[in-house]
């Protein structure tokens, strides 16, 4: 496990933190702000402590250069609102702008940093990038467990030069991860979705040794059922990963549970004409949007009495409410089967957030890719630069 900043005496200290508060925006507005909420109790903590409290984030995709529409100005106001004082804005985040910003902190005040992909040489991990960044802090901490699989210059480079330690949300993840994966109470149930075989391929090659179960659902199932010459009418389908589809099959023998029925519709747009059909009479024309009634007991059935479950992935388009009532079938049995529950991956966290299914898991991870390849058994390179605890 990874050392925590908190035996530390801070005080006085420039705390250099990196979170991910990549938040989606509309029209110059936050329209989730549950990163920021995620990152909340390490920048408070820090603040409290008497830290001086410099943040570090991305938004978005500016490719190197200012983009004014990927300011992080409006998350320093909505920060602000939530920890209830002030976060101070700094114009760039390195050079004039971040030092003097820097110099005019007292103890216990939080900065945040301008985009640091304003800057090619945050993903292009430029040493002198890092250098310039590190020059801000007394100490680094890294509570970005999102941004951790990425080799760049705020996530890793900076920890070359400062004494580097995980954040509360990074310490969280990690013991969360180490818990479902590594001594799991059993049976050990995984719930597998998505749209694609490709994506989510490595991760299924990881669980099957480890899991008692694995259900598999959504889209990717599909590829599945294609391989085992089976009619999916208009499905979504990966032809290129059929073979893939058949090594994992042969690979899970009868620990891989697949769908028995299917919700199906001809678009997928609200408001269409659904049918429920077995995986293997789907007609021309119409394609599968959702896990079936009879899928969903059966995948209730073995997380029953499940000790550890681990969810990656919808088992429909829950975006479209009539192709929903699947996946919150299936958050609905997870949260009532009494396990340790680990629910991963940005498309699940949206799901549990969007059919009212929040509060009721062990932990939600906000990590996204970096979750899925935790989950693929990858070690993620801003994990691995922090101080191991003794």
């Amino acid at each position: 496990m990874k050392a925590s900043y908190e035996s530390l005496d801070l005080r006085g200290q420039r705390v250099l933190v990196r979170e991910d508060l990549n938040v989606p925006m509309q029209h110059g507005s936050i329209s989730d702000d549950t990163r920021l909420r995620a990152a909340l109790g390490t920048l408070r903590d820090l603040s409290h402590r008497g830290a001086r409290v410099i943040v570090m984030s991305h938004l978005g995709r500016p490719n190197g250069r200012p983009v004014p529409e990927l300011s992080l100005r409006p998350v320093a106001d909505r920060l602000g609102r939530l920890l209830g004082h002030p976060v101070a804005f700094a114009t760039d985040c390195v050079g004039q702008a971040a030092n003097a910003a820097v110099e005019r902190m007292s103890e216990g005040d939080v900065l945040l940093l301008e985009n640091v992909r304003f800057h090619a040489g945050d993903e292009e991990n430029d040493r002198y990038f890092a250098r310039e960044l590190a020059a801000l802090g007394d100490v680094y901490v890294n509570d970005a467990f999102a941004a951790s699989h990425r080799a760049h210059a705020s996530v890793v480079g900076v920890a070359e030069h400062l004494p580097s330690y995980a954040g509360l949300l990074m310490i969280a993840e990690l013991e969360a991860l180490h818990r479902a994966l590594d001594e799991p109470r059993r049976p050990l149930v995984a719930i597998v979705g998505g749209a694609k075989v490709s994506t989510k391929a490595g991760v299924l090659h990881f669980l099957l040794p480890k899991v008692d179960a694995l259900l598999l659902g959504g889209a990717m199932a599909n590829t599945f059922f294609k391989a085992a010459g089976k009619e999916v009418g208009a499905s979504l389908v990966e032809d290129q990963a059929l073979d893939t589809a058949r090594a994992v099959e042969r690979e899970g023998g009868g620990k891989l549970v697949l769908p028995i029925d299917a919700v199906c519709a001809r678009a997928v747009e609200p408001g269409q004409e659904t049918v429920v059909r077995p995986v293997d009479g789907v007609d021309d024309g119409w394609m599968i949007v959702d896990a079936g009634p009879a899928t969903v007991r059966r995948f209730a059935e073995r997380l029953q009495d499940a000790g550890t479950v681990i969810w990656n992935g919808p088992v429909g388009v829950f975006e479209v409410p009539e192709f929903s009532e699947g996946t919150r079938a299936v958050g609905e049995a997870v949260a009532a089967s009494g396990g340790y529950s680990l629910v991963g991956g940005g498309d699940t966290a949206a799901a549990v957030e969007a059919l009212g299914l929040a509060g009721r898991f062990s932990h939600v991870s906000t990590g996204g890719g970096a979750t899925l390849e935790y989950m693929e058994g990858r070690e993620l390179p801003g994990v691995a630069v922090l101080r191991d605890q003794r």
